[in-house]
């Protein structure tokens, strides 16, 4: 497998932030670097049911995610598996959900907060955060410059085909200071300033790459329903293939069969919504 690709999700930015604040990406998408287009959750618009769907293809009435309290080892196949199918080499930087969701449940602080499984039919290279004692005064998130630098290494360390990175910051921000205020805009312009040198990074080593949410945010910090701030984020892409018109709005069971094309990898049969990239 010689295609590689890098899914970049950061928890929790409604589309108004996207575009308003993120200068690095919009720069990009003026120059010709990047596309750019709405992306529209699953229902319910929560983090875990989200996750699951992102990579599963399929509606959390399928996979039975209803939430962050109800995480489990999935059984329908995924993009990690599907490259893994392939024979690409896979990796994560990501909350432990992720890890739960598609190798093994439930999440061991010692087994599974790092690991390298060259045989695994799933997750190759795992590097967990689990976010304990997360609240409303302590938000317990890595920096997300050392997240990004941790998927960088795995890169050039295991030649990843397929690797995706999950930061909560945002989205902890968001429930902490609502989106209407100086913490939240700074917070994005940080984020934005931290991703930037690393997508120059990964677009050198051959990566495609697409950067999105798993789901927005409403000006009381909460998301899980149908309101446009809780459901509609937004989507870049930095790469050669070509994409919907500008006003599409791409539904988020998408992306897992989207991601499996460009990386040449078998779509699976449960995953059946249309790819949006060729």
């Amino acid at each position: 497998m010689e295609p590689k690709l890098l899914l970049i999700i950061l928890d929790g930015v409604p589309w108004r932030n996207w575009r308003r604040l993120f200068g690095n990406l919009e720069g990009w998408v003026d120059s010709g670097d990047a596309r750019a287009w709405k992306i529209r959750s699953v229902l319910p618009s929560i983090s875990a049911s989200c996750y699951a769907s992102i990579h599963t293809g399929v509606a959390p009435a399928e996979h039975g995610c209803t939430g962050n309290a109800n995480v489990f080892r999935l059984k329908q196949p995924d993009v990690f598996s599907q490259v893994r199918a392939a024979g690409g080499i896979t990796g994560a930087v990501a909350h432990s959900f992720w890890s739960e969701f598609f190798n093994r449940a439930p999440f061991d602080l010692v087994r599974d907060i790092e690991y390298d499984e060259p045989d695994s039919t799933t997750i190759n290279h795992g590097r967990f955060h689990t976010m304990s004692g997360y609240g409303q005064t302590n938000q317990m998130t890595p920096s997300d410059a050392d997240l990004f630098a941790t998927l960088t290494g795995l890169c050039e360390r295991f030649h990843l085909n397929y690797g995706m990175l999950h930061t909560c910051t945002l989205d902890s921000m968001g429930h902490r200071f609502f989106h209407d205020c100086q913490e939240m805009d700074h917070a994005c312009f940080v984020m934005d300033e931290m991703l930037a040198p690393f997508i120059t990074r990964w677009r050198d080593a051959g990566y495609e790459v697409i950067v999105t949410a798993d789901h927005g945010q409403d000006a009381r910090g909460h998301h899980g329903g149908r309101d446009p701030l809780q459901q509609e984020a937004a989507l870049y892409y930095f790469g050669p293939a070509d994409g919907p018109q500008k006003d599409d709005v791409i539904d988020q069971l998408q992306l897992a069969p989207t991601i499996l094309s460009r990386l040449g990898a078998p779509i699976a049969q449960t995953m059946k919504a249309p790819v949006f990239l060729s």
